[in-house]
């Protein structure tokens, strides 16, 4: 950024904000593309593809680096730099399955042996092991992780039923594949801070929310994750066994709707022992 626009934010907030709001409803509306129809994606193919035309002159290489699904089926490079790295002469890019390594390098299925001085693995997310370095028992003596494996799903990405007062960031179905985490995060922490809030001012032992409330928001969402680009039929790490528990099937401002209030009305509510239970179906703001 040039020094006159950091001058011109410094002195003028309102451009600022607007700044900031173009920069937000540019990348939201990715999202047509992304979860309302596949197809419009195929502008953005086109202007890929054309990028790769004018950069890459070898056909045959070409082929090797042009993407047969859906684009945005996996996760997008926002890069656009790194293909003349690849036409270099001393650079090959090669395609075939491994079969194994070799003392001087790597041999592929077709026989050939690749000599190298030194091997990177490159092996990607484990976007579905969420909180893998953690022990967190519930109510039922089983570990979140144990619970995540078998049914990889949270109310609003949020809570788990059967770990009360528990609350995620970035936790399933929450991932983005167009715009900023930062926005699904706030949102989040302000839904949290909302629930203690709530429990602190109703004195509250723990709130845990009810299984057929996550249950039935889970089945909403998987119907319409099965219509976006995700389901497009390509293998990526957002999957695991084909199932999708890593993104969000809509807009962010979505979330921000879905989670701008806590309704206790979703949780099984505990009060503390010298207090009655909290009926349940009444807002947080009661």
């Amino acid at each position: 950024m040039r020094a006159w626009e950091k001058a011109l934010f410094r002195l003028a907030r309102p451009v600022h904000w607007l700044y900031r709001a173009f920069i937000y409803w540019l990348y939201e509306s990715r999202a047509l593309g992304f979860i309302v129809d596949p197809r419009i994606m195929r502008f953005a193919e086109k202007l890929a593809k054309r990028h790769l035309d004018s950069v890459v002159a070898d056909p045959g290489l070409r082929a090797k680096l042009t993407p047969s699904y859906t684009m945005g089926c996996k996760r997008i490079l926002m890069s656009n730099d790194f293909y003349p790295s690849l036409v270099r002469p001393n650079v090959d890019v090669v395609t075939e399955r491994i079969e194994r390594i070799t003392r001087d390098g790597v041999r592929t299925r077709d026989g050939v042996e690749h000599a190298v001085d030194a091997i990177i693995c490159g092996t990607g997310f484990s976007a579905t092991e969420y909180l893998a370095p953690l022990t967190l028992i519930g109510r039922n003596g089983r570990s979140l992780n144990e619970v995540i494996r078998e049914r990889p799903e949270a109310y609003l990405g949020i809570t788990v039923s059967g770990f009360p007062n528990l609350f995620l960031l970035m936790g399933p179905n929450t991932g983005l594949g167009h715009n900023s985490m930062i926005f699904m995060i706030e949102a989040q922490a302000r839904y949290a801070q909302q629930a203690i809030a709530a429990m602190r001012r109703k004195r509250l032992r723990f709130i845990d929310v009810l299984d057929g409330v996550q249950s039935r928001f889970n089945e909403r969402l998987q119907s319409k994750l099965h219509r976006t680009v995700w389901s497009a039929g390509c293998k990526s790490w957002y999957l695991k066994d084909g199932h999708n528990a890593t993104l969000w099937p809509g807009f962010t401002f979505a979330y921000w709707w879905r989670t701008r209030q806590l309704a206790l009305g979703d949780y099984e509510v505990v009060g503390e022992p010298q207090t009655e239970a909290y009926p349940a179906g009444v807002p947080a703001s009661a």
